[in-house]
């Protein structure tokens, strides 16, 4: 088995009959798709047909297309056709705006680009901004020759060859874009089906349901390969809503959930309802729960959680999760490292520790086994990150006498909003570009629901709160809005060292002091998901 087609493919002809994809009335009319199941025997057929109508359009191994798809099941079944052809895909956060399309686009150079009716028009504009000459069509359009020149992934065959880019944040620059290869997912799946303890999939018909962006790894990687691993049905929702979470969860019929740190908090500030354990879920998968609410959760709901740390750059290469029966409830612990993950942590002078920055990497001859295969276009950066021998992650964790981890915090300069990593560096070059704007420092400040908030420190001539409100309005238009400042405060000058860089702690000190002065701006209000 050397692609994921192949291991669909397999799995479609072992449990022909069995659901794939659920879609749920409320998602179904979001999107203007029909509800329902679609099974493995359905999909598949479906699969080829786009394949061969791909094929026929002259896409071959070795180019890119990129997808606008939001969560819709429509994602799944393009990518499927373009992995058994070779192709890779780049999927786009639909958040993302004109100058942040236009670096992706530019940066990835896709053969073909498939989006929604209404983000047309922008994307056509980022690539021709970007100078990269592509259609631009939707899921059901008929399929136009790819650009000239389109091939540009490396020769690679098999399991070692490309099959998706995703961006993540980076903390000097714009985002980087990791290159996942076939083993990456395959083995993603794998890892999860073998998870075992209180994460034990079974082969006997599992369904999942997660409201989580399918152009996340969590998704893509985790979710959707874990059901084709096991022949299980994936629900996917458009997004989390809070106040229908149980009916859909209930709807689904799932055995297991995906969720968020900012999720459990959320669910917890409702009033206690029969719904709370009217649902068939064994457990919930995912990251940054409260500690302080993790008990109460699994009292109330009735199931465990299984707190974990991966990165996108390590996909399940390197994962550890506490899924054991003595996993420590409320201790923000995200259990031991498995037999095959070698880690070490090192304190600020590079010494070995009980507390300071997580290095891992894969046990036995291959250590970068699993996890990204580079940094798309950034040779530098992926042997930075590789320095040693060992994957350098930027996280703080601690480890006690037992070989328990827990995190602690980031050392990377990421502000963490929602689940979402934001980069203060990418802030701040879309915030100079305002006319008005002198000088620009962003820093993450605490929100009890959303873990950070954007705090941007801004030198301008004539502050006042409309400028504030102009410029988070501005930004809504230049880049997706969890980026878009949460908070303003004009200021005379940025905390700088003698070679005029921002020193991040004094900012990041200085934003937390500012947000109980009067004239910081809170403009966390305009932040709004667009729809078009």
């Amino acid at each position: 088995m050397s692609t994921v087609y192949d291991l669909f493919a397999e799995t479609a002809k072992r449990t022909p009959e069995r659901p794939f994809l659920n879609i749920l009335p409320r998602v179904a009319g979001i999107y203007d798709i029909p509800s329902g199941e679609i099974t493995y025997h359905n999909a598949l057929a479906e699969i080829d047909e786009m394949a061969t109508a791909f094929q026929a359009a002259g896409y071959k191994t070795g180019m890119r297309v990129a997808l606008l798809l939001d969560n819709r099941p429509s994602f799944f079944i393009i990518w499927l056709a373009l992995n058994k052809l070779g192709l890779s895909v780049v999927p786009i956060n639909p958040d993302l705006r004109m100058s942040e399309l236009e670096y992706l686009i530019g940066h990835a150079e896709p053969a073909l680009i498939v989006a929604l009716p209404s983000r047309h028009a922008e994307l056509k504009n980022a690539a021709t901004s970007a100078s990269i000459a592509l259609n631009v069509i939707a899921p059901n359009d008929a399929i136009p020759n790819p650009r000239t020149d389109a091939i540009v992934a490396r020769d690679q065959s098999g399991q070692a060859r490309e099959a998706a880019i995703l961006y993540t944040s980076g903390t000097t620059g714009n985002p980087k874009g990791c290159v996942l290869a076939n083993t990456y997912f395959l083995l993603a799946g794998q890892w999860y089906a073998d998870l075992g303890g209180i994460g034990t999939l079974s082969e006997n018909g599992e369904r999942m349901i997660t409201p989580l962006p399918i152009f996340h790894m969590n998704a893509m990687a985790y979710s959707f390969m874990a059901m084709i691993t096991v022949g299980g049905c994936l629900t996917v929702l458009d997004r989390f809503h809070p106040s229908t979470w149980w009916q859909d969860v209930s709807a689904s019929r799932a055995t297991c959930l995906h969720y968020l740190g900012v999720m459990p908090t959320m669910l917890m500030g409702f009033e206690p309802s029969p719904q709370d354990r009217a649902h068939s879920v064994r457990f919930g998968f995912g990251a940054g729960v409260d500690p302080n609410l993790q008990a109460d959760f699994e009292e109330r709901f009735s199931f465990p959680l299984i707190e974990a740390w991966a990165m996108t750059e390590t996909g399940a290469g390197a994962v550890i999760a506490s899924a054991t029966t003595d996993r420590l409830i409320g201790k923000s612990s995200i259990g031991k490292p498995e037999a095959a993950v070698e880690c070490k942590i090192l304190d600020d002078t590079g010494k070995v520790a009980q507390q300071g920055e997580l290095l891992v990497r894969r046990k036995g001859n291959d250590p970068r086994y699993g996890f990204f295969s580079e940094y798309y276009k950034d040779a530098q950066a992926t042997e930075d990150a590789w320095q040693g021998g060992w994957f350098h992650t930027g996280d703080i964790v601690r480890v006690d006498a037992d070989g328990n981890y827990f995190f602690v915090d980031r050392k990377k300069n990421v502000i963490r909003r929602s689940g979402e990593n934001i980069a203060a560096v990418e802030v701040e070059s879309v915030l100079m570009r305002h006319p008005e704007i002198r000088a620009a420092g962003a820093a993450p400040v605490p929100d009890t629901i959303r873990g950070d908030e954007v705090f941007a420190c801004l030198k301008v001539a004539n502050p006042t709160p409309e400028l504030a409100d102009d410029i988070t309005r501005w930004c809504l238009d230049q880049m997706a809005y969890y980026k878009a400042p949460g908070y303003i405060a004009f200021v005379d000058e940025l905390p700088l060292t003698s070679t005029q860089k921002i020193q991040r702690a004094v900012l990041k000190a200085h934003a937390e002091e500012l947000m109980s002065n009067p004239n910081t701006i809170k403009t966390a209000h305009l932040k709004k998901r667009q729809t078009r």
